[in-house]
Protein backbone atom coordinates (compact mmCIF):
# COMPACT_ATOMS: atom_id res chain seq x y z
CA UNK A 1 0.00 0.00 0.00
CA UNK A 2 1.53 3.32 -1.07
CA UNK A 3 2.23 5.91 1.55
CA UNK A 4 0.09 9.08 1.40
CA UNK A 5 3.18 11.28 1.76
CA UNK A 6 4.88 9.52 -1.17
CA UNK A 7 1.81 10.08 -3.38
CA UNK A 8 1.65 13.74 -2.43
CA UNK A 9 5.39 14.13 -3.15
CA UNK A 10 5.07 12.39 -6.53
CA UNK A 11 2.09 14.59 -7.42
CA UNK A 12 3.96 17.75 -6.39
CA UNK A 13 7.08 16.81 -8.37
CA UNK A 14 4.96 16.18 -11.49
CA UNK A 15 3.39 19.63 -11.20
CA UNK A 16 6.66 21.44 -10.51
CA UNK A 17 8.65 19.99 -13.42
CA UNK A 18 9.60 22.91 -15.62
CA UNK A 19 8.46 22.89 -19.19
CA UNK A 20 11.21 22.96 -21.74
CA UNK A 21 11.51 26.20 -23.66
CA UNK A 22 11.39 25.29 -27.33
CA UNK A 23 12.84 27.64 -29.95
CA UNK A 24 10.34 27.90 -32.78
CA UNK A 25 12.22 30.40 -34.99
CA UNK A 26 15.46 32.32 -34.77
CA UNK A 27 17.24 34.61 -37.22
CA UNK A 28 19.56 37.57 -37.58
CA UNK A 29 18.32 40.79 -39.21
CA UNK A 30 18.87 44.56 -39.02
CA UNK A 31 17.49 46.36 -35.97
CA UNK A 32 15.36 48.76 -38.07
CA UNK A 33 14.28 49.14 -41.69
CA UNK A 34 17.07 50.86 -43.58
CA UNK A 35 17.45 52.32 -47.05
CA UNK A 36 20.72 53.67 -48.40
CA UNK A 37 20.18 57.32 -49.31
CA UNK A 38 21.71 59.38 -52.11
CA UNK A 39 23.56 62.66 -51.78
CA UNK A 40 20.44 64.44 -53.05
CA UNK A 41 18.51 63.29 -49.94
CA UNK A 42 21.09 64.80 -47.58
CA UNK A 43 21.36 68.09 -49.51
CA UNK A 44 17.57 68.54 -49.63
CA UNK A 45 17.22 67.63 -45.95
CA UNK A 46 19.93 70.13 -44.99
CA UNK A 47 18.30 72.89 -47.10
CA UNK A 48 14.88 72.32 -45.50
CA UNK A 49 16.39 72.36 -41.99
CA UNK A 50 18.24 75.61 -42.78
CA UNK A 51 15.07 77.26 -44.17
CA UNK A 52 13.11 76.37 -41.03
CA UNK A 53 16.01 77.57 -38.85
CA UNK A 54 16.07 80.97 -40.62
CA UNK A 55 12.31 81.40 -40.19
CA UNK A 56 12.55 80.50 -36.50
CA UNK A 57 15.48 82.92 -36.07
CA UNK A 58 13.42 85.76 -37.53
CA UNK A 59 10.71 85.06 -34.94
CA UNK A 60 13.31 84.81 -32.11
CA UNK A 61 12.37 81.20 -31.33
CA UNK A 62 15.82 80.10 -30.20
CA UNK A 63 14.75 77.04 -28.19
CA UNK A 64 12.61 75.80 -31.06
CA UNK A 65 15.62 76.31 -33.33
CA UNK A 66 17.57 73.99 -31.06
CA UNK A 67 14.81 71.36 -31.21
CA UNK A 68 14.61 71.54 -35.02
CA UNK A 69 18.38 71.25 -35.29
CA UNK A 70 18.44 68.23 -32.94
CA UNK A 71 15.64 66.43 -34.82
CA UNK A 72 17.25 67.22 -38.17
CA UNK A 73 20.58 65.92 -36.95
CA UNK A 74 18.94 62.75 -35.63
CA UNK A 75 17.12 62.04 -38.89
CA UNK A 76 20.24 62.63 -40.99
CA UNK A 77 22.37 60.52 -38.63
CA UNK A 78 19.88 57.62 -38.80
CA UNK A 79 19.94 57.87 -42.60
CA UNK A 80 23.75 57.68 -42.67
CA UNK A 81 24.45 54.95 -40.11
CA UNK A 82 23.26 51.45 -41.07
CA UNK A 83 21.52 49.52 -38.29
CA UNK A 84 23.19 46.91 -36.12
CA UNK A 85 22.35 43.27 -36.86
CA UNK A 86 20.11 41.86 -34.08
CA UNK A 87 19.36 38.31 -33.02
CA UNK A 88 15.64 37.50 -32.91
CA UNK A 89 14.14 34.37 -31.38
CA UNK A 90 10.54 33.22 -31.08
CA UNK A 91 10.12 30.48 -28.51
CA UNK A 92 7.32 28.72 -26.68
CA UNK A 93 7.67 31.29 -23.86
CA UNK A 94 7.78 34.52 -25.87
CA UNK A 95 9.86 36.71 -28.17
CA UNK A 96 13.50 37.61 -27.59
CA UNK A 97 15.15 40.62 -29.24
CA UNK A 98 18.87 40.62 -28.44
CA UNK A 99 18.90 40.65 -24.61
CA UNK A 100 15.27 41.73 -24.11
CA UNK A 101 12.66 39.04 -23.55
CA UNK A 102 8.90 39.53 -23.89
CA UNK A 103 6.64 36.74 -22.61
CA UNK A 104 3.35 36.01 -24.38
CA UNK A 105 1.28 37.53 -21.56
CA UNK A 106 2.95 40.92 -22.21
CA UNK A 107 2.11 40.88 -25.92
CA UNK A 108 -1.23 41.85 -27.45
CA UNK A 109 -1.40 41.12 -31.20
CA UNK A 110 0.70 41.30 -34.39
CA UNK A 111 0.58 42.52 -37.98
CA UNK A 112 2.94 42.96 -40.92
CA UNK A 113 3.94 46.04 -42.93
CA UNK A 114 6.46 46.82 -45.64
CA UNK A 115 9.00 49.60 -45.01
CA UNK A 116 11.66 50.49 -47.55
CA UNK A 117 10.93 47.24 -49.41
CA UNK A 118 11.46 45.06 -46.32
CA UNK A 119 8.87 42.97 -44.47
CA UNK A 120 8.49 44.19 -40.89
CA UNK A 121 6.67 42.41 -38.07
CA UNK A 122 4.89 44.68 -35.58
CA UNK A 123 3.95 43.12 -32.24
CA UNK A 124 1.87 45.36 -29.99
CA UNK A 125 2.32 45.12 -26.22
CA UNK A 126 -0.09 45.59 -23.32
CA UNK A 127 2.31 48.00 -21.64
CA UNK A 128 2.47 51.62 -22.75
CA UNK A 129 6.24 51.34 -23.15
CA UNK A 130 7.56 49.98 -25.51
CA UNK A 131 4.04 49.86 -26.97
CA UNK A 132 5.14 48.00 -30.07
CA UNK A 133 8.01 45.76 -31.10
CA UNK A 134 9.25 46.44 -34.62
CA UNK A 135 11.06 43.39 -35.96
CA UNK A 136 12.66 43.31 -39.42
CA UNK A 137 12.21 39.84 -40.89
CA UNK A 138 15.23 39.90 -43.20
CA UNK A 139 15.36 36.56 -45.05
CA UNK A 140 12.71 34.92 -42.85
CA UNK A 141 9.54 34.09 -44.84
CA UNK A 142 6.49 36.05 -43.72
CA UNK A 143 4.17 33.01 -43.83
CA UNK A 144 6.49 30.98 -41.61
CA UNK A 145 6.56 33.71 -38.94
CA UNK A 146 2.79 34.10 -39.17
CA UNK A 147 2.18 30.36 -38.72
CA UNK A 148 4.44 30.28 -35.64
CA UNK A 149 2.82 33.31 -33.97
CA UNK A 150 -0.84 32.40 -34.63
CA UNK A 151 -1.17 29.89 -31.74
CA UNK A 152 0.01 32.56 -29.28
CA UNK A 153 -1.24 35.95 -30.55
CA UNK A 154 -4.16 37.21 -32.64
CA UNK A 155 -3.30 38.40 -36.16
CA UNK A 156 -4.55 41.75 -37.47
CA UNK A 157 -5.04 41.80 -41.22
CA UNK A 158 -5.35 45.59 -41.23
CA UNK A 159 -4.39 48.15 -38.60
CA UNK A 160 -5.63 51.71 -39.01
CA UNK A 161 -2.61 54.00 -39.46
CA UNK A 162 -2.16 56.72 -36.87
CA UNK A 163 -2.24 60.41 -37.75
CA UNK A 164 1.57 60.58 -37.64
CA UNK A 165 1.93 57.62 -40.02
CA UNK A 166 -0.55 59.15 -42.44
CA UNK A 167 1.19 62.54 -42.27
CA UNK A 168 4.62 60.97 -42.79
CA UNK A 169 3.43 58.93 -45.77
CA UNK A 170 1.78 62.00 -47.28
CA UNK A 171 4.95 64.07 -46.89
CA UNK A 172 7.10 61.29 -48.32
CA UNK A 173 4.80 60.93 -51.33
CA UNK A 174 4.24 64.63 -52.09
CA UNK A 175 7.60 66.09 -51.07
CA UNK A 176 10.27 63.43 -51.67
CA UNK A 177 13.79 64.38 -50.62
CA UNK A 178 15.26 62.30 -53.45
CA UNK A 179 14.12 61.01 -56.79
CA UNK A 180 12.97 57.41 -56.75
CA UNK A 181 15.18 54.93 -58.59
CA UNK A 182 12.29 53.97 -60.91
CA UNK A 183 12.19 57.41 -62.60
Amino acid sequence: MPNIQEEAYAEESERSTPRDVVTLLSWHAPGRPYKKRSLEFFINGFLIIMAVEIILFLFHEYLLMLVVFALGFLSLALAIVPPHIFFYRISSEGIRVEDNYFIWDELYDFYFMKRHGQDVLHVRTHAYLPGELTIVLGDMPLNQVKSVLLPYLPFREYVEPTFMEKAGDWLEKNFPLERSSTQ
